[in-house]
């Protein structure tokens, strides 16, 4: 049985060296190769890819806000998280929204065919060097919930467009709503989250792997 993988990354030399790797598998077949997330969703629910490979920065809509879509629409389909970020913040962010598997791309030449093999089993895989992360994260679970289980899947893409600093009315072209439901969502945010001005926001963004600092 062939293996079917969607790629999607935006830095193009990074998404051409993964089709290589992955094709060079007699197994494996890359049905798409794209360099928008939200592509990544749609050809998803359209084409039902066995595994998505994403990265986690991407823009507009991680990569971790992009799996919550796709294993919403598309139970089947199993996502693996490339990043750059090996920290607990973005590997636990990732785990929660339904990713199968975590490689960190330092390590992707060597680790993705691996990963593909034994998330298509219906195993999970992560970077050798996550594990103690993630091993660490059970034996000293915070007492506290994470702050982003308080937001919607909505509100959630919502704050990284504006942590980008995309203009309210740009944010409500690129995700089909009203001007005014954009402001809606941001003030509810801002009240579930306890963040009274918008520098803290963004800063609350970046620090928990909505939004990269670049």
């Amino acid at each position: 049985m062939t293996i079917r993988v969607l790629i999607a990354d935006d830095h193009g030399v990074v998404a051409d060296g993964l089709k290589f790797i992955v094709e060079a598998q007699a197994d494996m077949e890359v049905i798409a190769c794209v360099q928008d997330s939200r592509e990544a969703v749609r050809l998803s629910i359209e084409r039902r890819p066995d595994i998505v490979l994403i990265d986690h920065a991407m823009p507009l809509l991680n990569g971790a806000e992009a799996t919550h879509l796709i294993r919403e629409r598309c139970p089947e389909t199993h996502v693996i998280i490339l990043s750059m970020y090996s920290n607990r913040v973005h590997v636990l962010r990732a785990l929660q929204a339904g990713a199968s598997g975590y490689v960190v791309k330092k390590s992707a030449a060597k680790e993705v065919v691996e990963a593909i093999r034994a998330v298509h089993k219906g195993e999970r895989y992560l970077s050798k060097e996550l594990v103690e992360v993630v091993l660490d994260q059970v034996a000293h679970k915070a007492a506290s919930e994470d702050p982003l289980e308080r937001l919607s899947s909505r509100e959630r893409q919502v704050l990284q467009l504006l942590a980008e600093g995309h203009p309210v009315a740009h944010i409500a072209v690129t995700l089909s709503l009203s001007p005014k439901t954009v402001e809606t969502y941001r003030a509810r945010m801002m009240e579930k989250l306890e963040i009274h001005d918008f520098a803290t926001l963004v800063r609350f963004a970046i620090q928990h792997g909505i939004t990269p600092l670049e």
